[in-house]
């Protein structure tokens, strides 16, 4: 954390927090021979979302990161990749505190998910986790594509 946020972001709900994404994570996963991921994170604050409209050309799918914390930071996202992008998108929830677990029908209803919207549960610290939610995403995209393809098919 730096003292350039101090005053600027809410800490409130996450008081020993000690680190944060400055600008951009990148990172590359391979899922199989011919399938390799190129990963782009970038924060959550408003400050930031000039960024967005580059990373997302191209883009095959998101994860958006909800910390049930502060859910309420999560809609901003959500409607940026549900409405003006119309990408493929699940809701990876970063499970810090187990005790304030949240069942997915909760969830749902509270972000006002669709119900073809994966909610996964993971830790983002953790790399099996993470793939776990890779593979949801990818897996979820090409289940939207087959079913646009079946309906141009039909028409």
């Amino acid at each position: 954390m730096t003292a350039a946020s101090a005053g600027v972001d809410d800490l409130s709900h996450t008081p020993d927090k000690t680190s944060t994404t400055v600008a951009m994570d990148f990172g590359r996963i391979s899922l199989d021979t011919d399938l390799t991921l190129f990963l782009f994170g970038t924060p959550g604050q408003q400050r930031f979302w000039f960024m967005w409209d580059d990373l997302v050309r191209g883009a095959l799918g998101a994860v958006i990161l909800a910390d049930t914390r502060r859910l309420e930071d999560t809609f901003q996202a959500l409607d940026y990749f549900e409405r003006q992008y119309r990408l493929p998108f699940v809701v990876a929830v970063n499970e810090f505190d187990p005790e304030a677990a949240y069942s997915a029908d909760e969830l749902r209803d509270a972000l006002d998910l669709t119900p073809d919207v994966p909610v996964v549960y993971c830790d983002a610290r953790d790399r099996r986790s993470v793939v776990k939610v890779l593979v949801t995403l990818v897996k979820h995209g090409m289940a939207l594509e087959a079913r646009q393809r079946n309906r141009q098919l039909v028409n």
